[in-house]
């Protein structure tokens, strides 16, 4: 099964670019991370609210409140697709950094997505 990819975009083919289930769930992920809550309208709760410490000193602290967004963004909108095995986060000189360890519900192998930002 494919679907499209995100963002959207046109394959080389001309077409839509699509991808395979895997790459939807890791797509998804994404998209939790990067979408600052507010932003959709007729789901104004969705996102993990990272876009909320953009202009915040990059610190432990903000790190290990990122850590806590992350997990429950996670957690409220794909319990249903993964299984969160960790989620971690660390502040290095001016990026945030965000380990994200997952498994399919259904599959055992764990798959990491690192995704890093400047706050």
């Amino acid at each position: 099964m494919s679907a499209f990819s995100f963002p959207y975009r046109i394959a080389p083919t001309g077409r839509t670019a699509s991808t395979d289930r895997e790459g939807q769930i890791r797509d998804m992920v994404e998209q939790i991370l990067f979408t600052p809550k507010g932003s959709r309208i007729n789901r104004p709760e969705f996102g993990a609210g990272m876009h909320e410490l953009l202009f915040s000193e990059n610190a432990p602290e903000i790190a290990a409140a990122a850590q806590h967004m992350v997990q429950a963004g996670l957690q409220q909108w794909l319990a249903d697709v993964i299984e969160i095995r960790q989620v971690r986060t660390e502040a290095v000189e001016s990026i945030l950094r965000v380990h994200v360890a997952y498994a399919l519900i259904g599959d055992p192998l764990e798959r990491r997505l690192v995704v890093e930002g400047t706050p």
